[in-house]
């Protein structure tokens, strides 16, 4: 069969006119927009503008880009009310129709935030940093997914530390609200069960700033007290307790001693050296992916730039639910079709590959991970930060119990006076 010039000319013009338009088609594929919301008011903003730094940073590690598609960040800011964020979370979800939702950053905001999630099946929910048990424990959602260890699970390995200290009655101080419940269920079911009492709790509002009445009723018997508040919370307690004369060493929750605390400048800050704790990251942790990401961190949000001098319990719970995201939609080749059926099902078969190691997901869509016991230490630049005194792998969410032995902690549980 012959060929003329003439018909092979139009036959390459017609296939590269097709090929042009093809590319065209990839090129302008719609972005996945993704709602990024965190609590950028009130007592926890410093956290919250970190937790922000941390998922962008997973965002920038992939060049704005996610299967080819690009990647819309649209911010909301909420201030650790439970109705705020599910008003901010329904306009990105309703509004602004994002296809992924990452956030909030407060527990009682994340309980919240997953009831609501049950009204929009189409869309998937991936939390932010809040670690109140009952998201995923109480009436779980299927379009809910935590990659994040929570509240109680942060707190395992620091009971026993705890009395190895020779803290054997400690007062426990902490916000009135569920991620600090959490908090103090997770420390007291293995500090009691190894013969610590605790004989007074006082709960203080979210957001208070006079912690007179409380500091008075530190008992003078208490070897030490266990302080679960974070933000401008923590600092106003620890400058209060400071002019008080206040002397008990401190035992921190999780967020007690992150680093948007550790960088406040007041008197009392000098005390918190040699205080332990426990959460989801040790700033001088000496792992290889972990100090690659700390390097990534400070190279993109240096301190003259407003980043902390290693990132926050907040960057990098924040970073990792993100890259959750962006990893299963990587997975899926940002296929959202059929109400998302096939992101949802790689999401919950994933093993997440993290800075601090692999994070699987169970049945409720929570996250088994790891937890680290640290001590507040401070460099020879003056920077204070927590070294490892103990790394827990596998920690499940219901601490290793049997569910019939398992109670999630409210106001009263546990109980060991």
């Amino acid at each position: 069969m012959r060929v003329n010039k003439r018909t092979l000319g139009r036959t390459l013009l017609a296939a590269a006119v097709a090929g042009a338009f093809a590319s065209t088609a990839w090129t302008q594929q719609p972005p996945v927009k993704i709602g990024l919301l965190a609590t950028l008011e009130g007592p926890f903003a410093a956290g919250g503008a970190d937790g922000m730094r941390g998922a962008e940073l997973a965002v920038k590690q992939r060049g704005g880009t996610v299967a080819g598609r690009k990647i819309e960040i649209i911010k909301a800011s909420s201030d650790a009310k439970p109705d705020v964020a599910v008003n901010a979370t329904r306009k990105l979800v309703e509004q602004d129709k994002v296809d992924v939702m990452v956030g909030p950053l407060s527990g009682s905001e994340g309980i919240a935030v997953k009831d609501y999630s049950k009204t929009q099946p189409q869309i998937t929910f991936i939390n932010g940093s809040s670690g109140a048990q009952a998201t995923t424990l109480v009436s779980p959602s299927e379009n809910f997914f935590r990659f994040n260890t929570e509240g109680a699970q942060w707190m395992v390995g620091l009971g026993k530390a705890a009395l190895a200290k020779g803290y054997k009655r400690m007062m426990v101080i902490a916000e009135d609200y569920a991620f600090p419940y959490s908090q103090v269920q997770g420390f007291m079911t293995e500090y009691c069960a190894n013969g610590g009492k605790v004989p007074v709790k006082a709960w203080v509002p979210l957001g208070g700033k006079d912690y007179a009445s409380v500091i008075a009723r530190v008992p003078k018997d208490v070897d030490a007290l266990l302080v679960v508040l974070g933000g401008a919370d923590a600092v106003n307690f620890l400058n209060q307790y400071e002019a008080a004369g206040g002397d008990k060493p401190i035992v921190g929750g999780s967020i007690t001693v992150s680093q948007d605390i550790l960088n406040y400048r007041g008197k009392r800050r000098e005390s918190l050296l040699g205080t332990l704790s426990a959460g989801p990251v040790a700033d001088a942790y000496d792992g290889a992916e972990w100090k690659a990401f700390v390097a990534d961190y400070q190279k993109n949000y240096p301190v003259s730039a407003g980043g902390f001098p290693s990132p926050s319990l907040f960057a990098y719970v924040y970073y990792q639910n993100m890259k959750a995201a962006l990893d299963g939609l990587d997975e899926v080749k940002g296929d959202l079709s059929d109400n998302q059926k096939k992101y949802k099902a790689a999401l919950t078969k994933m093993t997440l590959k993290t800075p601090t190691g692999d994070v699987k997901l169970d049945a409720n869509r929570q996250a088994i991970g790891t937890t680290f016991v640290t001590e507040v230490v401070k460099d020879d630049k003056g920077n204070y930060f927590n070294k490892v005194v103990r790394k827990v792998d596998n920690v499940d969410q219901t601490l290793g119990l049997k569910k019939e032995e398992f109670q999630i902690g409210s106001r009263d549980v546990p109980n060991c006076p």
